[in-house]
């Protein structure tokens, strides 16, 4: 089985870190086949980054879809997922929508805790985008700034942790996500330090993937989600536009 690890971010130290989180909770015979954006920004943050993210990650399946048997757009947001399911005969997951549905099948209503407040508003908009807005407690943010963006769990880790225990005392929240690509792995770090479970993003798309790779489900044909029609391009990478040509 091989999976795509889609990093729709520029920072190949984001790359690594969702990769050891991946490898920590891979199965024997899967190999993870990272990639990083070669262009956009370090990390989305906003809504028109996300939308920068999206096209890229696109144009990056495009080059590898008939390489992997599923890939894993691994940014918080899910930037290009329906898009993705759309155009690919493969199972594409997103991280932020296998994180969630995790958190679901392990207690009533998440918290969602990230390193900056700008990522709050997309990050709600995500959950509405999956349905999921009366599993979710609420979205708990830092207001402080940080160094690196690559060792922000290591710098701001203590502020993290008490992020998610006023959740689970404040908001109510059952479940905890660490969101956000730089926070991949910190969930096994601190989980004995927050008194509820706590979901690592990477881990949960991982294994989702690797479910759905084993279910063998079928490119759908009709609704929604059939591949669309041909159409003629201009100027968008040769991959993608093959793929959108029918070529």
């Amino acid at each position: 089985m091989r999976i795509l690890l889609l990093n729709p971010n520029t920072t190949e130290a984001i790359t690594q870190r969702l990769l050891a989180a991946a490898q920590a909770v891979a199965a024997p015979g899967t190999e993870i086949v990272p990639l990083t954006a070669p262009r956009g920004v370090p990390y989305i943050a906003t809504r028109a980054e996300a939308q920068i993210g999206g096209a890229v990650a696109l144009e990056m399946l495009a080059g590898h879809h008939d390489k992997v048997d599923a890939a894993v757009i691994a940014a918080f947001g899910d930037p290009g997922l329906m898009g993705a399911r759309e155009l690919f005969d493969i199972p594409v997951i997103g991280m932020a929508e296998a994180a969630m549905l995790t958190a679901c099948m392990l207690g009533r209503r998440f918290a969602i805790v990230t390193f900056a407040r700008a990522l709050g508003p997309w990050y709600a908009e995500c959950v509405e985008m999956h349905g999921l807005a009366g599993r979710c407690s609420g979205i708990r943010m830092l207001d402080e700034g940080f160094s690196d963006i690559a060792d922000v769990q290591e710098e701001k880790e203590a502020v993290i942790v008490q992020l998610a225990q006023r959740a689970v005392v404040e908001d109510e929240a059952d479940v905890v996500i660490l969101a956000g690509a730089p926070l991949a792995g910190l969930a096994a770090k601190v989980a004995d330090r927050i008194p509820v479970p706590v979901v690592d993003q990477m881990g949960a798309a991982l294994k989702q993937a690797e479910a759905l790779v084993a279910l063998k489900p079928r490119k759908a044909s009709a609704g929604t989600f059939r591949r669309p029609d041909p159409k003629p391009t201009l100027g968008l990478a040769p991959a993608l536009a093959a793929r959108i040509e029918h070529r």
